[in-house]
């Protein structure tokens, strides 16, 4: 559990997102380019997200599509997971 809640990319993506929250509570006005970052951020998430649910799928041993980062990683992730078992 503990390499999917400390994965760079899901620190990374809310260390990213601490100034937007800090907007939202400083009231700073709502322009085009508060939306673009918004944007930004809620894409980051959610391919860390993704891509730890990749990792997850695969550690089982369960199929993953192949654009995925990880793709073609599928028998290491899942000898991995065999060996801590």
């Amino acid at each position: 559990m503990r390499k999917y809640l400390f994965g760079t990319g899901l620190i990374n993506a809310f260390i990213m997102g601490k100034p937007l929250f800090d907007s939202l509570r400083d009231r700073d006005h709502f322009t085009w380019r508060s939306v673009l970052a918004w944007a930004s951020w809620i894409i980051t998430v959610v391919l860390a997200v993704g891509a730890m649910a990749d990792i997850y799928r695969a550690g089982r041993g369960k199929g993953i599509p192949g654009d995925s980062p990880i793709a073609g990683q599928e028998a290491e992730l899942m000898e991995k997971h065999l060996r801590r078992q």
